[in-house]
């Protein structure tokens, strides 16, 4: 399954898309963070089925992937805001590796992976999580095969104008977690990207030994020093930025990072454990941050704007750094970030 998500001529008139679908959202609630009767989750800022906006021509695409056991919507937040921006997300579901993926009719797929527990040997975790980022990369693929085709040929139920601009001549990814995994390895396999973005994510499959010769931005957690960043760092051949952002946690990249802050006190959590989850870096400024960096790599690199964020350290922006020779100095360690949603705050 995937979302699309593009600027709309109108949305006058039309209720809010959901955050979720109905039965995705009743498996979501029944087994992770926001449960029923404690939070009503949100809708979206998008007007479903709207006619796109055709003045201003074709657009770049923006693919999304999500993190291990989460959904298409989990970062929504930097989906719609890149919407906003003129771009058309595509967002996907990874079928059994995501939480739950709702089918039109209601069928209601979930989470399959084997279990990633910690006393799984490193080998083990890595062989099972290889194979799941071969089977996304195979996602990504089929979804790009789909989006050309309905460019030429039209798609039964498209929204009007929206095949007229698209433009996947321009197309990038971002992911979170395995999601950003997902996307050095697509690229890696030759996949028509031309630039991604990986969130945080420890990077898994032949990218890591023979890297990719198109722009990478890695955008770690606050002291992401992760061992396959550093082994494939030396293979980035193409434009390349390591930028931690401070007073982050892992799922500081996620709707979580939003969501959590207004739901804490209905959940029992306390402040400390709302820090561990998310970070102790203000929810709003966060998101701030995540989205100016994202609208600036994707307008550098599809539509060849200036990106001075992405220059080094500002003012405006001392919560980004960068690290200019990830090696130098660094303490080497095993990536943890590819923990589902069940992970407990």
């Amino acid at each position: 399954m995937i979302q699309i998500w593009y600027p709309a001529a109108r949305v006058t008139g039309r209720l809010r898309a959901p955050w979720m679908t109905p039965a995705a959202a009743r498996h979501f609630q029944s087994s992770g963070l926001l449960p029923t009767g404690y939070v009503t989750l949100p809708d979206s800022h998008a007007g479903p089925d709207a006619p796109a906006q055709t003045a201003g021509g074709r657009r770049p695409v923006i693919l999304y992937s999500h993190g291990l056991g989460q959904h298409r919507s989990s970062s929504l937040s930097l989906v719609e805001d890149l919407a906003s921006h003129g771009y058309v997300v595509v967002t996907i579901d990874h079928t059994y590796d995501a939480g739950q993926v709702e089918f039109p009719g209601g069928r209601v797929e979930t989470y399959g992976m084997p279990e990633l527990s910690p006393t799984l040997p490193p080998a083990e975790e890595a062989r099972i999580v290889g194979k799941a980022v071969r089977v996304r990369v195979d996602d990504v693929r089929y979804t790009l095969e789909e989006l050309h085709r309905a460019v030429r040929h039209g798609t039964p139920g498209l929204p009007a104008g929206l095949r007229d601009i698209m433009d996947l001549s321009r197309t990038a990814m971002f992911g979170h977690s395995l999601g950003g995994a997902t996307t050095a390895e697509a690229m890696c396999a030759g996949l028509p990207i031309a630039a991604g973005v990986n969130l945080d994510g420890a990077l898994f499959g032949e990218v890591v030994t023979r890297g990719v010769d198109r722009p990478l931005l890695l955008v770690g957690a606050d002291r992401t020093d992760d061992t396959t960043w550093l082994d494939t760092w030396p293979h980035l051949r193409g434009w390349r930025r390591f930028v931690r952002l401070t007073g982050s946690e892992h799922f500081s990249f996620t709707d979580y990072e939003a969501l959590l802050p207004q739901a804490v006190a209905r959940l029992g959590a306390t402040p400390e454990q709302l820090a561990s989850f998310i970070g102790p870096l203000q929810w709003s400024r966060s998101l701030s941050v995540q989205r100016e960096v994202l609208a600036a790599f994707f307008g550098l690199h599809l539509r060849g704007h200036r990106a001075p964020v992405l220059d080094g350290p500002t003012a405006h922006y001392p919560e980004l750094v960068f690290r200019k020779n990830p090696r130098s100095g660094a303490v080497p360690q095993r990536n943890a970030h590819i923990a589902p949603y069940e992970s407990g705050i």
